[in-house]
């Protein structure tokens, strides 16, 4: 058990390049270790003085399509994959170097960067690993959609949605992810981003999706994928909807103790209810665990090690 109780860095720093999703823009993407305390923090790396902008809900200054934080003149879009991934290994420190305004989008999952992360292994550090553990529900609504924080001893994620589209017909409209029994590596990890051909003109008129592919996303016409490998998981749209879910959640600046519902929620209503919860400080309490203490049991698994667990 005490292997979850202590903060978590890199042991060295990893590298890797690749295109953004929306601006098309070709990026170098450096991932340091940090001291303790220091959480997420992207660094414009490519701006005069490198302006540094903290991972946290409060930063988040655009959400069409993506996760966008902004600060000090500087501002790092498509930011929720890695922070998922980052989440789902349980890293609390890093610097995030990046030479341009977007996280490269790689495969359109969080696959590669736990790739890049566990190819240079995880260290422990010495400051106690900080958990915000909610304490009542909170929900927050924006029309037909739903972010609800219920209390829960592990973390937890549901994901309801409604797709109008042939493809989405045999995977149901719900799925649940009890981190408690479901490695996020091997059944979340490798779910992809996903669009529709017919939106990607009007996506691009807007400089949005310029850099998107079959390489990068599931893209589907209005009857089937088009993708020639198919789909990863039956569910891998709800699947990458959880990915983005804990990404987003992440930006609340530590691991969260509890459940949470969306339904039909992205990274707005994320956002929104990230902030609600934060500022409702009757519905939320530090929690950490010394040596001993019985953990959570989403949060006992080993520190990862360098061989990726896929």
């Amino acid at each position: 058990m005490a292997d979850m109780l202590k903060q978590r860095t890199l042991k060295t720093a990893v590298q890797t390049t690749g295109v953004g999703l929306h601006t098309g823009v070709k990026v170098v993407l450096n991932i340091r270790p940090a001291p303790v305390d220091n959480g997420i923090v992207f660094v414009r790396s490519d701006l005069p003085g490198a302006p540094a902008v903290a991972a946290l809900a409060g930063n988040v200054t655009d959400t069409r399509l993506s996760t966008l934080i902004e600060a000090h003149g500087a501002r790092v879009s498509t930011i929720e994959h890695l922070m998922s991934a980052f989440s789902g290994l349980g890293v609390d420190n890093a610097f995030v170097d990046v030479s341009g305004p977007e996280v490269p989008i790689l495969d359109g999952s969080s696959a590669p960067f736990i790739f890049l992360m566990q190819s240079v292994g995880l260290v422990e550090q010495s400051a106690p690993k900080r958990y915000i553990r909610v304490l009542k529900p909170l929900e927050v609504t924006q029309g037909d959609k739903v972010a609800r924080f219920e209390p829960y001893n592990g973390f937890r994620i549901t994901y309801e949605g409604q797709f109008n589209h042939p493809a989405f017909d045999k995977t149901g409209s719900s799925v649940t992810v009890d981190f408690a029994d479901t490695s996020y590596a091997r059944e979340v990890s490798r779910a992809r981003t996903f669009g529709f051909t017919q939106d990607v003109e009007m996506l691009r008129s807007q400089g949005l999706a310029l850099g998107g592919s079959l390489e990068n996303a599931i893209v589907m016409d209005e009857f089937r994928v088009l993708n020639a490998d198919g789909l990863r998981y039956a569910d891998e749209f709800l699947r990458h909807k959880i990915l983005d879910a804990v990404g987003d959640l992440y930006l609340l600046g530590h691991p969260l103790i509890g459940a949470f519902l969306g339904h039909k929620s992205g990274h707005a209503l994320n956002n929104v209810a990230a902030r609600a919860l934060l500022a409702d400080t009757s519905a939320w309490a530090w929690a950490s665990f010394a040596a001993g203490d019985p953990l959570p049991s989403a949060f006992i698994e080993p520190l990862p090690q360098t061989q990726p667990a896929f």
